[in-house]
């Protein structure tokens, strides 16, 4: 795998920064994100790279997307390493969503990464050459209460990369879903609810500079999946062979919401 150019969506803080700040071996990295400033600071940190690029982009934003991903075809012809992290979630009861949030989770999670991969991958087809990392969660494989609009999301975004990556392999195109648990970021910040939850599993939560090492250190292999933490995992499996009892679980034991 050729490894020119990064580009990294939500780089402005949480896993984003710390996978930027650990990329090695790459001569461009690009940082997206909503926040000009705070990729900037993320920027400044970065010194293993020999030209680091920030742009702005909501990627709730069809338009947006559009504008970003032509103007990197037209200054870089080509991305090797595209890693979707932008993402938000928000925790409560499915009744107490507006329609709006919901629309806003997808547009996000969903929508703008696939949009966004869509329009990068055509040139990765064509010069045979790329690795495609998306960054999904273990609320992916695992539903729980209080979780339904950001584990749909999730779900989704492993369902299209698990095809993304059949169509892409006689491409020599790498396809990897990274699924975390609950990881110590700023992720949480969104609200009240959502920083208690954090605070219950302060112990069990996952350092955003160990999940980054992970995925860095996956560039460049065809890595199908990274599932952390390890525990989180098997339940996974469990969940899969024993619905039953990963309902009963997931409801009554491992419900921190």
């Amino acid at each position: 795998m050729r490894k020119e150019i990064a580009l990294i969506t939500g780089a402005s803080g949480g896993l984003g920064s710390e996978i930027a700040k650990q990329l090695q071996g790459f001569k461009t990295i690009i940082l997206v994100g909503r926040n000009q400033e705070k990729l900037a600071e993320v920027a400044k940190e970065i010194k293993q790279i020999e030209q680091v690029v920030i742009l702005q982009c909501d990627m709730s934003q069809r338009a947006e997307i559009e504008a970003l991903a032509g103007q990197i075809i037209a200054d870089y012809k080509q991305i090797d390493l595209l890693i979707n992290n932008a993402g938000f979630g928000e925790f409560k009861y499915f009744s107490d969503f507006e329609l709006d949030d919901i629309d806003q989770m997808f547009k996000v999670n969903v929508l703008g990464l696939i949009y966004l991969t869509r329009l990068l991958a055509v040139s990765m087809i064509k010069n045979k050459n790329g690795h495609i990392i998306n960054i999904a969660s273990m609320a992916g494989k695992i539903a729980s209460s209080k979780s339904t609009i950001y584990s749909a999301t999730k779900f989704a975004v492993i369902g299209f990369s698990n095809a993304l990556r059949l169509e892409l392999a006689p491409f020599g195109i790498f396809v990897t879903t990274v699924n975390p648990g609950p990881i110590a970021t700023p992720f949480f910040d969104h609200s009240e609810s959502d920083r208690a939850y954090l605070a219950q599993v302060q112990k069990l939560a996952l350092k955003p500079e160990k999940v980054a090492q992970k995925i860095v250190d996956s560039v460049g292999y065809n890595k199908r999946e990274i599932n952390l933490p390890g525990y989180l995992e098997c339940a996974a499996r469990l969940y899969q062979l024993a619905p039953r009892i990963g309902d009963f679980l997931t409801a009554k034991v491992f419900n921190f919401k």
